[in-house]
């Protein structure tokens, strides 16, 4: 098995607030934009919602108490804006911002480092009835929010990320409308990707001017490296307008200040309103890159009558079954050579003082038997690959300092709703019992060995 991570290397895994906590009328929480979208008649599968999942907000210490189990060394959760801020801004809910206290209390008390995400979808409802992610105003609104969190758990958290994902929070959500706030409008989702990188570079400034010198800041953006499926001249040509529009959409103003030249002509959408000291504000210093990586998309260049491609242009199509490739219960490619590629990648293009493999993970047919365990040898197989491009991305001396399995728990996946299992530990609905995973088990055996 791989070898060669550093002592200090964070063994760990993720989730987010709105796909495990439940408890979504309860202690003053109000209402998110997911909360609306699944009540949407066809949004989720067989109309399943997040109003319990697995109930973490009632079983945090019996969670924390797995992760023990599972020899975490840190743990990465979302905090939900709507708990903390029920209106988005003004006054705070106590209660909430507490729930998250006594979490990061009992981890560090377990001795598991907390990775504080702010903001994985779940945007306060009220801020959606005031323009949401398409005014700049959310932008401010974010940064105080981050304020208020960092003022309660800034003494004890040292790893900060402000966003997930935002090319899905932005194309997912007003473009696709396969996500909240369920947009159908390409120009809508360049407007509110510019508003999230925003509100990025304002928390980043904010986070680092209330916290202490050795906390790390960052994002994480999801990347699929793009490979083409052919040598011809427009299939080439497919690999560069792909990778402006799912890898480098979000990279580019972070790191260089400016949107990659082929984005909006691809996209066949203006540029954003962008005033005079945005670009400068999205791109302040990051301590460090966060890294989701689950597959690669393999493109050619498009022939007369091609199918439209997820943005709308015709100019190229995604290959989606590959003859002799394995794939997740998502249906997407086990590939884990592209974790490898997008890593040294990242170090050689962009060089961020360090990454952090913030998700990787699979979806695959688990199933319990009362009494029994759960054996995901696919799932063990899929961890064992992935680690192993991790010890070969450190060989060539790239500053990656953790990896966190996605995920933790069996979770509300989205449009999925409960149909997809990605988690280390099964979670059993009706009775909310927790059953470790042969992968979890595997997990906790090998972060064991690393301390030898």
């Amino acid at each position: 098995m791989a070898g060669g991570f550093p002592p200090g290397f964070l063994w760990g895994a993720a989730t987010s607030a709105y796909q495990i906590e439940g408890a979504a009328r309860e202690d003053g929480r109000a209402p998110s934009i997911w909360d609306r979208f699944v009540a949407r008649p066809g949004a989720i599968f067989q109309g399943q919602t997040g109003e319990v999942a697995a109930d973490h907000y009632h079983h945090m210490e019996e969670d924390v108490a797995l992760m023990a189990r599972l020899n975490l060394r840190a743990y990465r959760f979302s905090i939900s804006w709507p708990r903390v801020l029920p209106q988005g801004t003004g006054p705070v809910n106590e209660r909430g911002l507490a729930f998250y206290e006594r979490l990061v209390d009992t981890l560090l008390a377990r001795g598991i480092e907390p990775l504080v995400t702010l903001y994985h979808w779940d945007l306060p409802a009220a801020l959606e009835d005031r323009g949401g992610w398409l005014v700049r105003d959310t932008a401010q609104a974010f940064a105080e929010y981050a304020e208020v969190v960092a003022r309660r758990l800034g003494d004890r958290v040292r790893w900060w990320l402000t966003h997930n994902e935002p090319w899905c929070s932005s194309y997912l959500g007003y473009a696709l409308g396969i996500h909240a706030p369920g947009m159908h409008d390409k120009q809508l989702a360049i407007h509110a990707g510019h508003h999230i990188l925003l509100s990025h570079g304002l928390a980043a400034q904010c986070l680092r001017s209330l916290l202490p010198r050795e906390a790390q800041i960052g994002i994480a953006l999801d990347f699929y490296p793009v490979y083409a499926a052919d040598e011809r001249p427009e299939t080439l040509a497919a690999v560069q307008q792909a990778d402006a529009f799912r890898n480098r959409w979000f990279l580019d103003p972070l790191f260089h200040a400016e949107y990659p030249e082929l984005l909006f002509s691809t996209l066949d959408v203006t540029p954003p309103l962008i005033q005079a000291d945005d670009l400068a504000v999205i791109a302040t210093p990051l301590d460090f890159l966060g890294v989701n990586y689950y597959s690669r998309m393999l493109v050619r260049g498009a022939g007369p009558g091609s199918a439209a491609t997820p943005s709308g242009n015709v100019s190229y199509e995604v290959v989606e079954r590959i003859p002799g490739a394995s794939y997740t219960a998502m249906g997407w490619e086990i590939f884990p050579e592209g974790l490898e590629v997008i890593l040294t990648r990242l170090h050689r293009e962009y060089a961020p003082k360090a990454l952090v493999v913030t998700e990787n993970g699979a979806a695959f047919e688990d199933h319990w038997h009362t009494g029994e365990g759960v054996h995901d040898w696919q799932r063990i197989h899929y961890l064992q690959l992935h680690i192993e491009a991790l010890s070969r991305v450190l060989a060539q001396q790239v500053p990656l300092k953790g990896y966190m399995v996605w995920s933790l728990l069996d979770n509300f996946e989205w449009a999925f709703g409960y149909s997809k299992r990605f988690g280390l530990v099964y979670v059993d609905y009706p009775s909310q019992r927790r059953i470790i995973k042969d992968s979890g088990q595997w997990y906790a055996s090998f972060i064991a060995a690393q301390r030898r």
